[in-house]
């Protein structure tokens, strides 16, 4: 009988109460909650791992328009790959692949 009156006495004891209540708002209640701050920091990883690889992609776009602004070898090559430009005196054949046409049957 010593024990489970000794177990109430520490159950019922008014600071440990109030502690757990206190833990059980903080922890699943409040909109700050434990699951919410875990789901943040989640998040947050993920957009600093967006935010380096956009940084190296306008590092590399920074380094292209760089060599773009001085190098006209580097023009004319860019414009013959992305818009398909060639010169007066030029024909240009586009050939399509014929394997790439059976992957997408």
């Amino acid at each position: 009988m010593s024990k489970a009156r000794k177990i109430f006495s520490i159950v019922s004891n008014k600071y440990l109460v109030a502690l757990v209540f206190f833990a059980v708002i903080i922890l699943f209640t409040d909109h700050n909650n434990f699951f919410e701050q875990w789901d943040r920091k989640q998040e947050l990883k993920e957009l600093q791992a967006k935010k380096e690889y956009y940084q190296q992609e306008i590092g590399k776009t920074k380094k292209e328009l760089a060599d773009l602004s001085n190098n006209p070898a580097a023009l004319e090559k860019y414009a013959r790959e992305k818009f398909y430009m060639k010169r007066d005196n030029e024909d240009v054949f586009m050939i399509d692949n014929p394997t790439d046409s059976l992957k997408n049957n």
